[in-house]
């Protein structure tokens, strides 16, 4: 037998064994071994788990305010590890591609598609970081407008035009008055 990994801190010091990594490789193993459709699946959790834990240090970064992202492996019919509402990670057709993808109002979007978890992780790393910029933009209050000034009432023309017609016809009827009289 080999010797135990050492970890370059504490030289001489077995690094520690996680018993649930062991599983996670023993399962796929077991999967890669048999053509069992259980075992497929049971592989298919098992690398989303692996990718699930690959993403542990990324969101230990978002704050915990933010509550944009809730993370977590779903065990359908389809196992899908699930970022936030509308997008998630699925395995593909061969069962060791991964597949991330976006649910929208025009349909599925493929965010990015690889066999290496490292490309998934850089992926998801990007789309976390576009939408708590996109969070960002939608609490930003944008400053109050400022009041109009109200523009002046607008008076009826109609008013001032009657007054006009009937001040003018009562002056031409005074006038026919007028001349009336001096030619009597």
């Amino acid at each position: 037998m080999s010797e135990p990994e050492t970890s370059g801190i504490h030289p001489g010091q077995p690094r520690p064994v996680r018993l649930r990594d062991a599983l996670l490789r023993a399962r796929i193993e077991a999967a890669d071994r048999t053509g069992v459709v259980v075992d497929l699946r049971d592989a298919e959790v098992a690398r989303l788990e692996i990718l699930n834990d690959a993403l542990d240090p990324l969101f230990a970064q978002v704050p915990d305010r933010i509550d944009l992202f809730d993370r977590g492996i779903s065990q359908g019919d389809t196992p899908r590890l699930w970022i936030d509402v509308v997008a998630h990670i699925v395995m593909g057709r061969d069962k060791r591609m991964y597949r991330f993808v976006q649910d929208t109002r025009f349909g599925r979007i493929v965010l990015a598609e690889s066999h290496d978890t490292a490309v998934i992780v850089e992926a998801v790393t990007e789309y976390v970081a576009r939408r708590m910029v996109e969070r960002e933009h939608a609490m930003v209050v944008p400053p109050e407008p400022k009041p109009e000034l109200a523009p002046p009432p607008r008076r009826s023309r109609l008013w001032p035009f009657v007054f006009g017609f009937v001040l003018g016809a009562a002056a031409l009827f005074g006038l026919a008055v007028v001349a009336a009289l001096r030619s009597w």
